[in-house]
């Protein structure tokens, strides 16, 4: 009798890049920056308090997330809702606590991404989301958000604040960018990593200058539905995406342990 014997199997730990995928990253984004100033101005705990409970939190997400092996959406969200947060006070403290500025904060977060990217391409010769499959990869998947939404933030708050261009603007200006991007890779060709890791940096001030845009005073150039409100309805957003993926979630595709995807080739 012949026995057939098949390799282990691993599953993917991030999702596909859809575009629900897309809108929920853009609502979480969005989400972090409003519920960073509520928590921090709002309910008075300061920028110190409010980044050291958050960093706490997100340890436990993300604890929980490594954990699963596999893509879940709710502790894969749960993740990039925290890691949004905690993005946007890392930037915050540097500028506000620590006087530096923004644009140095912009220069020093490129670098460290870069200097993220570099490495992981070093150690595991591709840099494919579609190929998270290990420990290893996914530290330093999820280290490279951190600094995509810190970066995010200071450029954000660089364009809107510093060049004076308001969330409106700014809003307006990176969509203009994303999009011609996304133009880029679906006329052009563009690498699909090089285009989804600008299109992951970009969404973050995208995201941020609408917040702004809905919770900031008029006075201060935005509509003034308050941090609450504002971070409110997009968590409800949030959490109804991630109930319909949740349920209609499939797995991506499995792969032999000796084997990758044909597109973790790319770089």
């Amino acid at each position: 009798m012949t026995h057939i014997h098949t390799a282990p199997v691993r599953q993917n730990r991030v999702p596909e890049v859809t575009i629900d995928f897309w809108l929920i990253k853009l609502m979480a984004v969005t989400m972090g920056e409003t519920a960073a100033d509520y928590l921090a101005v709002n309910l008075g705990l300061g920028l110190t308090v409010t980044s050291l409970l958050m960093t706490a939190v997100l340890i436990v997400a993300l604890v929980l997330q490594f954990a699963q092996k596999r893509y879940v959406p709710p502790f894969y969200w749960a993740a990039v809702v925290l890691i949004s947060i905690v993005g946007t006070l890392v930037s915050d403290n540097l500028v506000d606590n620590l006087g530096v500025t923004l644009q140095t904060t912009a220069i020093g977060f490129t670098i460290a991404l870069a200097v993220t990217l570099a490495v992981w391409y070093a150690v595991e010769r591709t840099l494919s989301i579609h190929s998270i499959f290990t420990t290893r990869r996914e530290a330093f998947y999820w280290l490279a958000i951190l600094f995509t939404f810190a970066l995010g933030t200071a450029v954000g708050d660089l364009v809107a604040e510093v060049f004076a261009l308001g969330y409106l603007t700014t809003g307006v200006l990176f969509g203009g960018i994303i999009a011609v991007i996304a133009v880029a890779y679906y006329v052009f060709k563009l690498n699909a990593i090089l285009a989804f890791w600008l299109a992951y940096i970009l969404t973050r001030p995208l995201g941020a200058s609408f917040g702004d845009l809905l919770s900031q005073p008029q006075e201060y150039g935005g509509l003034g539905f308050g941090t609450i409100v504002t971070s409110l309805l997009f968590l409800a957003v949030i959490v109804c995406l991630v109930i319909d993926m949740t349920i209609v979630h499939k797995p991506m595709a499995q792969e032999p342990m000796e084997a990758e995807l044909e597109g973790s080739r790319e770089i």
